[in-house]
Formats: C-alpha cells, sequence, structure tokens
C-alpha cells in the first residue's frame, strides 16, 4: 500500500499560495437564543517545509511574509476553525531568534539569514487576537532534506558535531539513540515554549526516519555504547523515541503549565496480522515496527494531552479503512487522559491523482458524521492551511455548512 503521509507532500517545494476563498461557510441559523459554543478541535496544520503552506516562496519582505501569514490565519477564522498547528521547526531550525539554531532558510532563501520580524511571535499575536489556538509544531531530529552538510549554516550544530548525524536516503537527520542529541533537541525546542505563550507543543509523524528499500539507517556505534540491555536493536530505539516523549511532555509541564502535548503519528500503529491489539489493515508502515513510535502506549498511559493519527484514507479504502481505523483509535483512546482527534487529508481532496471517493466532495463531510457516532472522538485536524484557504473542490466549505454551524472553542 502506498504510505500517504505528509513525508510524501512536503518533498517538493510547492511555489504558490492560493489565497482565493472557497465557498462561503455556511451562516448560522437566524433567529431564536443565541448558542452556547461546543467544545472540539478544529486545527489546520501550517507546513513551512519547502514552503508547503507559507511563505509562499522564499525571499519575500517580511511585509509580504506577514501579509500572507495574517491571510491564512483569516482563513481559518472564516471556516470556524478554533487551532493552528504552525511548524516552527521544520528542519533542526527555528522560526523565532533562536539562540540554539540557525533562522529558517525557507524565510529568506539562506539559512541563518535574520528575516527581520518575529514569525512566531506575531504568529501567537495574531492568532489569540482572533480568537485562535497556536500551538508550536516541531521536527525533532530531521536536519536537512539533503545529505550535504556543508549547505548548512556555518554555525549550525549539526556542523559543530557531525557525530551527531546521521545521513539516510539522501537526507540528514540526528541521531536518536545519542543521549546528548536528545537533550539538545530537547532544549532547542522548548526555548520557543519559555519565550512565546503558545497553546501546545506539536509534533508530527518523523521520529526514526520512514524506511526506504535497501537503505539502513546507521546508528551502530550509538547502539554499541548505548544499547546494552536491551532485547534487540528495535526495542531500544523504541526506548530512545518514548524518552524523548516522556521528558518533552515532562519538561512542557514544568516550564508552562497549562501547555498542551500532542503528537500527530502516521495512522496505523500495527497491522492485526502482525499484533492481535493492532488494527484490522493492511498497512505497508506500522509505526511501531518502522518508525519505532509506540503511539499506542503513549495514549494508553496518557503520556500525551492528545493524539491526532492521520487518517489519510477514505471510508471503505481496501488496505486501511477510515472507518476501522476511526473504531480503532477510539477504543484506544477510551478511558485514557489523552485526547483523541483525527486528521483528514484536506489536501486530497478533489486532486485528479487521488482516487474517486476523493473526487466526491462529501468524503470529509462523511467523516465527520462518522465521527459522531464515537464519543472519544473530540475534534478534526485538516492538512493544510493552504488547502483550508483555497478549498478548490469545496469539501471544507461542505463540511462548515454540515458539521460548523454553530461555534467552538477548542479543548483545553
Amino acid at each position: 500500500m502506498g504510505r500517504v503521509t505528509r513525508r510524501a507532500l512536503t518533498v517538493a517545494a510547492l511555489s504558490t499560495l492560493a489565497m482565493t476563498p472557497g465557498a462561503a461557510a455556511a451562516p448560522p441559523p437566524s433567529g431564536g437564543p443565541a448558542r452556547a459554543a461546543l467544545t472540539e478541535m478544529r486545527g489546520m496544520w501550517l507546513a513551512t517545509v519547502n514552503n508547503r503552506d507559507w511563505p509562499s516562496h522564499p525571499g519575500l519582505s517580511a511585509q509580504q511574509q506577514r501579509a500572507e501569514l495574517r491571510a491564512l490565519l483569516d482563513a481559518a477564522v472564516r471556516r470556524r476553525l478554533t487551532t493552528v498547528m504552525f511548524q516552527v521547526r521544520p528542519t533542526a531550525d527555528a522560526l523565532w531568534p533562536s539562540p540554539y539554531e540557525p533562522w529558517s532558510q525557507y524565510l529568506t532563501g539562506t539559512q541563518g539569514r535574520d528575516p527581520g520580524w518575529d514569525p512566531l511571535g506575531e504568529a501567537v499575536t495574531e492568532a489569540h487576537a482572533r480568537g485562535l489556538k497556536l500551538h508550536a509544531w516541531f521536527n525533532p531530529y530531521r536536519v536537512a532534506l539533503h545529505a550535504d552538510p556543508s549547505r548548512l549554516a556555518a554555525a549550525h550544530p549539526a556542523r559543530r558535531h557531525p557525530d551527531w548525524v546521521v545521513s539516510y536516503a539522501g537526507q540528514l537527520y540526528y541521531n536518536p539513540g545519542l543521549p546528548e542529541v536528545r537533550e539538545f533537541v530537547q532544549r532547542a525546542m522548548l526555548d520557543a515554549v519559555r519565550r512565546y505563550p503558545v497553546d501546545g507543543v506539536h509534533f508530527d509523524d518523523y521520529f526514526y526516519p520512514y524506511p526506504v528499500v535497501g537503505r539502513v539507517f546507521d546508528d551502530d556505534a550509538a547502539y554499541r555504547r548505548h544499547g546494552a540491555g536491551f532485547a534487540s536493536r528495535a526495542d531500544w530505539r523504541r526506548d530512545n523515541v518514548d524518552r524523548l516523549v516522556r521528558e518533552t511532555a515532562a519538561d512542557i509541564r514544568r516550564i508552562r503549565p497549562g501547555v498542551r502535548f500532542g503528537i500527530s503519528p502516521f495512522g496505523v500503529w500495527r497491522n492485526a496480522a502482525t499484533d492481535p491489539r493492532g488494527s484490522h489493515t493492511r498497512a505497508g508502515v506500522q509505526t511501531y515496527d518502522d518508525l519505532y513510535a509506540d503511539t499506542r502506549t503513549w495514549v494508553r498511559e496518557g503520556t500525551l494531552d492528545y493524539v491526532v493519527p492521520q487518517l489519510y484514507w477514505e471510508i471503505g479504502h481496501p488496505a486501511a479503512d477510515y472507518a476501522v481505523l476511526l473504531s480503532w483509535w477510539a477504543e484506544v483512546a477510551r478511558g485514557s487522559r489523552t485526547q483523541l482527534y483525527v486528521g483528514e487529508a484536506l489536501y486530497r481532496a478533489g486532486d485528479p491523482s487521488q482516487g474517486a471517493a476523493w473526487q466526491d466532495p462529501g468524503e470529509l463531510s462523511r467523516h465527520l458524521t462518522l465521527a459522531k457516532s464515537l464519543p472519544q472522538v473530540r475534534g478534526h485536524v485538516f492538512f493544510a492551511a493552504k488547502e483550508v484557504a483555497a478549498d478548490p473542490a469545496g469539501a471544507l466549505a461542505r463540511v462548515v455548512a454540515d458539521h460548523y454551524r454553530q461555534p467552538a472553542v477548542s479543548p483545553s
């Protein structure tokens, strides 16, 4: 089965930011008393890696970048969303003046060059002014979408510490098996939590990289040094990721109590054919075995405040049925303190390269209708901001008309 994740979407830069609004959101019913706001997640991801959603291309002026960012936040309000997951550390860089890592190349075109303003600081201010929550979205271990360290900024930590870096399948990654790496990436990410009144900290699905046939992630030296006592390298790798997640959760509570911590994993933990606790799917990737991310345990133990599995398939998909996975995740979340939201593939709606189900603008609305039958589902997050703004197929307008007529507030 082909993997459908953000990874497939962010490899190639998208040079145009479509800001044409889709069909207008349905107005609330007129007459009668005003209704209290619902409490549910209505979110969107705003991706900056490779200029996927924002800025439309590197090198825009600060004024142009501000205008584009505000337009995307306005689009979220227009669609009656409540929360933005803003990607502020796409490739071991920063969209704020970090003392640990260079300015992101996606702002100016040159890694380390000051863009002349503070995107994260202003994003928090602008989001809050519109009544939106803002979750700072970090990628912990990805260093570069190329394999040439000399292309990194001269002062980049990956150049100062080449022993921290693994080259894999044409990209550079920090090695999750090194305690000093784990300590550094936490310090770099949590600098933003100390500085800004963000409402959440958000990780996506990248821990160990997605597997590529014929390629080996070379962590032999780290495994020899730190892997004693584990039954297998896989168990050791999972422990490395577990430590990152649990330590980050504890640090957030210490630094800024009340900030929520969530992760958006690939939608399949394990197939039932691999593990009877898994879902009745036939996915080619399983997060437990391939990314070494035990997402089920993080939910069951309540390590996370929320989880947003990427259920980027249609209802009835033969290998990964949205309905099957929705029910599986609802059962995992049952009785846990971790709130369940669902990642929705808005980007697929109307795309002629996708299957027939995605040519129907009602597919996503049916997802939300199905989710309403499961009390564990507390909302949805849409990938991604560019499609929220443009809505070329009218799928989000249909969601708004069918499900978002009443105002909502984000869960806390």
